[in-house]
């Protein structure tokens, strides 16, 4: 599930008749849809059919299967009880399980459900893996293994195996584990940190982020920590780690929220990410090593502080035109990505073999690709493959219903059964989760799709023998094909011959396999895979070289010297991520030769290359000047990109040069600017400054920008940038005396009230009010003579907020949607109303402003009710990042805003669009609100008839 800036109160869902649900809705509207009789859309060749639904379990949110067949489902019942009030909702209170079901007749529907575990440690899990006999769930803050010894069913023993993660009953947390081709355990985390994680060798990762929020219990995080690889890792991270739990490894970093990682059998990493705007999600393909690019690179900031003129919101929110942030992929908009599979069986049909599948609960769809590689990368296509819409997911409409009942198809997780059919996990809501639960009864359900006209069995295999283990080897449920795995390693050099045939496999991905088994069957294996490094398929030979990169680590420049002139940019790129930790010394000339294979073009080779140079730019970036020309307004494209991605200090002056020539193009000077803007060294300050003053309007524009952002955050302490304007502080020091005033009990109450009022009616004023009453220092005879002042504030921050601390005159007023949704509405005064109320936070197509999260997409995600709950309650449910923050300085100033950066400074930006830079070392308090700075209709003198006339605009299709 994902948090939405707007949410919605709509009625509670129809069960099936068996199924026992509460009568007393909060409204009634005609006849929806049950359940039961939801037809799902997929492509023709292939059925979909309920396999099971509650009371077998309730809200599905991962599952696994086992080499039976069987499908393992973690629960999360008791959701954000902080949040759904347990007495209101489903509630488990000796805490949720993790449930096992079974079709034990083969009909191809679960018959049978069994209670593995329930346990009060279990708040919200989001992962489960069924690995041998253990059972391994991800319910921050650690990963728990219950372990059955006895195939009884029946966990024998509880490990807290790791422990240490962020995100305690909250989304952006920790995520399922899989056991990978390698033998190794992969999982991913969300953003909600920090994750200060010691694995079973005692190595500590130490990585965090400027993100709080989303529940009461994330409330520290810090960017710019070091873990005990010397790397600063932020945000969301890919993980990897022995089954033994030692060996922790970041793969890659800085998502927001990967609900879930993908590992096909020759080692690529899937996943998607989803977004805090409604037009940013994403799927891709990860490098290793990779920086995804949610936060900046330290994760001090969000991606709104660092939001450059020019760049539209997907570029901006990913980093996209930042050195050494990797390809964002493919931008599926609006939505709330959940778990991703990849389909390697053959059951389906061979026209869906390597399909990626990705869950997205907000879009009710599973969206799927074909892969393409394209240079370093991959080509990602997307269809909607398995969807409850009739109508295309990016052109759907809400039509004038108050529900359809179609949106509250909310798929999970995705999973390949033992049997080869795939197996869909729908939470079923209202809303996606987030902040509130619709859905008191915690109803869910999971989907089969096979072929039409098939049946599909789940082979019996028999782990006893070796033609078993090559089957269960060969089982498209990616953890069922590790037990065998498990026992052909056992085996050593018996198995190399066995394994060895795999390699003749008409389905590549066993190939794959079998090259990643036998590198761990001793010698005999790893010559015969040593052998692979030549393979004609550049698959197969990546599969090779990361397979021996593990199993002979000690050969690994030999290795990577055989394949630095592969002829496949993919192999290439391979070696340069892998190469990322070796002295340049002894990798210079392979780093040559990778070089010499960049075309200038290709952005994941590229970063591959600043991959295998990271900390080491300075250094190589003399060797990269022998082949270039001297004159650095000549560069080929191949050495301006390369310079770019590398930024050393030594090339400030060639970055100046290339700055101020006319002979070049506006975007060729761009790219000067932002290198430039990317080194940390006093030159690089004085330069920027010096830039400023040229004649080239294009450079002195963007040079201002770039001195106005730097200078609070990484050029802080290399200038002495100007003090606070002084009109700033005169503001402050009237205010501050009027407080005097207002709160000294020795003075009058008639000069007390007259300096409160005179307070609430000035920006600086209110927020300085609001700042007492938060701390609980303004006196209670004021409240009633602010209260009358305070809501006519020119900021709308403090009207905003002012609601916390004091009652708003007419606050008894109360809007009913049932009345609005029945009133006719005219989309051309909702449109006015949107200009004239709206945009000054919100774009929609491309009109409105960057603050609050972009609403042209906002029509795919909600109904009419969903939508006008979210304008009469907006704090009912606050978009990640955009909770508002008080800051409070010494000198007594108060600032409010959404906090984008945080560390030797902190930036506020306020509901104006202005950023406020404050330094950290000037904070005397800070505070975390749960209101929304979006003001309520009331507030804004909105009517029924305003809202329905807003929402209509709203729901219709942008036309700019």
């Amino acid at each position: 599930m994902r948090y939405l800036f707007l949410v919605s109160l709509l009625t509670l869902p129809f069960v099936p008749a068996n199924f026992s649900r509460k009568t007393d809705l909060i409204w009634s509207f005609s006849a929806p849809v049950p359940p039961d009789s939801l037809e799902l859309i997929l492509p023709d060749d292939l059925q979909a059919t309920l396999w099971a639904e509650s009371p077998l379990f309730y809200n599905p949110t991962n599952m696994d299967v086992d080499s039976k067949g069987r499908i393992w489902v973690t629960e999360a019942v008791n959701y954000r009880d902080f949040n759904n009030k347990p007495a209101e909702h489903l509630s488990h209170p000796q805490g949720d399980r993790v449930m096992i079901l079974e079709d034990t007749d083969g009909d191809g529907k679960a018959d049978k459900s069994k209670m593995f575990v329930q346990d009060k440690d279990l708040v919200a899990p989001l992962g489960i893996a069924v690995i041998g006999n253990q059972v391994i769930v991800s319910c921050a803050p650690s990963l728990i293994i219950y372990t059955d010894t006895n195939g009884d069913d029946t966990p024998d023993k509880k490990e807290v195996f790791l422990t240490g993660f962020g995100g305690f009953d909250h989304d952006h947390s920790l995520h399922s584990v899989i056991a990978g081709p390698d033998g190794n355990w992969y999982f991913n985390t969300g953003n909600a940190g920090p994750h200060l994680v010691t694995d079973k060798a005692g190595w500590n990762l130490r990585s965090g982020s400027i993100y709080t929020g989303g529940t009461p219990y994330n409330t520290k995080n810090q960017g710019n920590q070091k873990s005990d690889d010397g790397k600063t890792w932020v945000g969301g991270l890919a993980l990897r780690v022995g089954k033994d739990g030692k060996g922790l490894q970041v793969l890659a970093h800085n998502f927001r929220n990967a609900y879930e990682l993908a590992v096909d059998s020759y080692g690529n990493m899937w996943q998607n990410d989803n977004d805090d705007q409604v037009v940013t999600c994403r799927v891709t393909w990860l490098m290793e090593g990779g920086n995804a690019g949610y936060f900046s690179a330290d994760g001090t900031r969000f991606w709104q502080a660092d939001k450059r003129p020019g760049q539209d919101i997907f570029t901006a929110h990913w980093h996209q035109e930042d050195p050494g942030v990797i390809p964002a992929g493919d931008n599926s908009g609006a939505g709330s990505p959940t778990g991703v599979a990849v389909y390697e069986g053959d059951a389906l049909g061979a026209q869906y073999r390597g399909m990626l599948l990705s869950a997205d609960a907000g879009r009710n769809v599973i969206f799927g690709y074909k892969p393409e590689a394209k240079g370093a990368g991959y080509q990602l296509n997307r269809t909607n493959f398995i969807t409850s819409l009739k109508e295309s997911t990016e052109n759907y409409v809400w039509n004038d219903k108050v529900t359809d009942m179609r949106k509250w198809f909310r798929p999970s997780d995705v999973a390949v059964g033992a049997d080869g059919a795939i197996y869909v996990a729908d939470w079923y809501d209202a809303v996606v989760g987030g902040h509130q639960m619709h859905d008191k009864e915690g109803y869910g359900r999971i989907f089969r799709i096979t072929p039409k006209n098939q049946v599909l069995q789940t082979p019996k295999i028999d782990l006893s023998t070796t033609k078993g283990q090559i089957d269960a080897l060969k089982n498209p449920a990616i953890n069922v094909r590790n037990a065998g795995f498990v026992m052909l390693q056992a085996k050593g050099a018996k198995a190399v011959k066995p394994v060895k045939k795999l390699l003749e496999s008409e389905n590549p991905y066993y190939q794959a396999r079998a090259v990643w088994l036998l590198s761990k069957l001793g010698d005999k294996g790893v010559k015969e895979v040593e052998k692979l490094l030549t393979h004609p398929t550049a698959d197969i030979r990546i599969t090779a070289f990361r397979a021996l990169r593990q199993a002979r680590p000690e050969q690994m420049l030999s290795y990577s010297s055989t394949l630095a002139t592969d002829v496949s940019a993919a192999v290439r790129r391979e070696v340069a991520v892998a190469l990322r930790d070796v002295p340049l010394e002894k990798k210079q000339a392979i780093v040559a030769e990778l070089v010499k294979g960049y075309d200038g073009e290709d952005r994941w080779y590229l970063e591959a290359l600043g991959i295998t140079l990271q900390d080491q730019e300075s250094a190589y970036y003399p060797e990269l000047l022998k082949n270039a020309d001297t004159d650095p307004v000549k560069w080929d494209k191949k050495t301006t990109n390369l310079v770019w991605r590398l930024h050393p200090v030594a090339s400030v002056d060639a970055w100046k040069k290339r700055a101020n020539a006319t002979e070049l193009s506006p975007e060729q000077r761009k790219q000067a600017l932002v290198s430039l803007g990317f080194i940390k060294d006093k030159s690089s300050a004085e330069v920027m400054v010096e830039l400023t003053k040229s004649e080239l309007s294009d450079v002195s524009e963007q040079a201002y920008w770039w001195v106005k952002f730097r200078k609070s955050n990484d050029w802080l302490d290399l200038v002495n940038w100007e003090e606070t304007l002084p009109d700033e502080l005169l503001a402050t020091r009237e205010m501050m005396q009027l407080q005097a005033q207002a709160v000294d009990l020795s003075k009058p109450k008639t000069s007390r009230e007259e300096a409160a009022a005179q307070m609430a009616k000035d920006k600086t004023g209110g927020q300085m009010l609001i700042s007492l009453a938060a701390e609980k220092k303004l006196p209670d005879d004021l409240k009633e003579i602010i209260s009358n002042a305070i809501f006519s504030n020119p900021d709308q921050t403090v009207r905003v907020l002012a609601g916390d601390y004091f009652t708003k005159p007419g606050a008894a007023k109360t809007l009913s949607i049932k009345q609005i949704s029945s009133l006719q509405p005219d989309i051309t005064k909702g449109k006015l109303l949107f200009q004239n109320n709206c945009a000054s936070c919100h774009k929609r197509g491309k009109t409105g402003g960057e603050i609050g999260p972009d609403l042209s997409q906002i029509h795919k995600k909600f109904d009419k009710t969903a939508l006008l709950d979210a304008i009469i309650n907006p704090s009912a449910g606050l978009a990640f990042g955009y909770e508002p923050w008080l800051i409070k300085t010494k000198k007594g100033s108060s600032f409010y805003g959404f906090l984008i950066a945080d560390d030797a400074t902190v930036v506020l930006r306020d509901v104006s669009g202005q950023q406020h830079v404050i330094k950290a070392a000037d904070v005397e308090s800070r505070k975390q609100f749960s209101t929304s700075l979006m003001p309520d209709p009331l507030a804004m003198g909105l009517t029924e008839k305003d809202l329905a006339d807003l929402a209509q605009f709203l729901l219709s299709m942008p036309q700019e």
